[in-house]
């Protein structure tokens, strides 16, 4: 899928291709060396070297943006809080905290052009940012540890009223972890700065999330994101973890 993909494009050349495949093969060897680990005794400290290792990955895909350090963090905290509101059990906050991690994975396969584009991207540029769930759900697939993560990597751009991509899923048929993904999502990126412009106030950000239940966003988890900015009085998760 990933070949094909920068077979398409004449923004990066065979060299950067090749040294995608070696980064993602990496990666794949250490989490399926880390499964197998986890398998064995000392199940609770092996779970920690897997999630120490996918916070690694996590931040060395947002150092592909100079302006989105910390995302894939503050995306996984964000996600976390609104599942512990949803009365969610410890294992499933524990889940949704590390697809949050790795729900950005695909763009790896994304140039960094691309990524780090300061004007307004192209058709072809745009279309090419959109493959990166699906180039993150094909990353993810054999992650059988992480229970839900390829379908949350995959549908985090879904939208509620099936506007969304890649697959223009509506309503409950995008996963439960997707949902809450896209709505933690948004608000980083609406409260993050950007190569285009500052971070947006909380009152405008406040009124996205109003604007997106119910088309954008999944209403039951739109409220929890606006419990939270509105317990959140001093804007403080603005940018940082919570």
């Amino acid at each position: 899928m990933c070949l094909s993909v920068f077979e398409t494009t004449n923004i990066f050349g065979q060299l950067k291709v090749t040294l995608s495949y070696t980064i993602i093969a990496s990666i794949l060897v250490v989490i399926v060396l880390l499964m197998i680990m986890i398998r064995a005794n000392r199940k609770e400290e092996n779970l920690n070297r897997l999630t120490n290792v996918v916070e690694a990955l996590a931040a060395a895909i947002d150092a592909k943006d100079a302006y989105t350090n910390g995302h894939s963090g503050r995306v996984a905290d964000y996600a976390m809080e609104i599942s512990r509101r949803h009365g969610d059990s410890a294992k499933e906050q524990a889940q949704i905290h590390m697809i949050g991690l790795l729900h950005d994975v695909g763009k790896i396969g994304i140039p960094d052009a691309v990524i780090n584009k300061p004007g307004k991207l192209t058709n072809e540029e745009y279309d090419l940012i959109k493959t990166h769930p699906d180039i993150g759900s094909h990353i993810m697939a054999k992650a059988a540890a992480i229970p839900g993560v390829a379908e949350g990597v995959r549908w985090h751009h879904e939208r509620y009223d099936g506007k969304g991509y890649p697959d223009g899923k509506a309503g409950n048929d995008i996963p439960k972890n997707a949902r809450i993904i896209a709505v933690a999502d948004s608000y980083d990126a609406m409260t993050s700065r950007r190569s285009y412009r500052d971070a947006l106030s909380q009152e405008i950000v406040r009124n996205e999330i109003v604007k997106g239940r119910g088309t954008q966003f999944d209403p039951e988890f739109a409220d929890i994101m606006l419990q939270m900015i509105d317990d959140d009085t001093d804007y403080n998760m603005r940018g940082q973890s919570t």
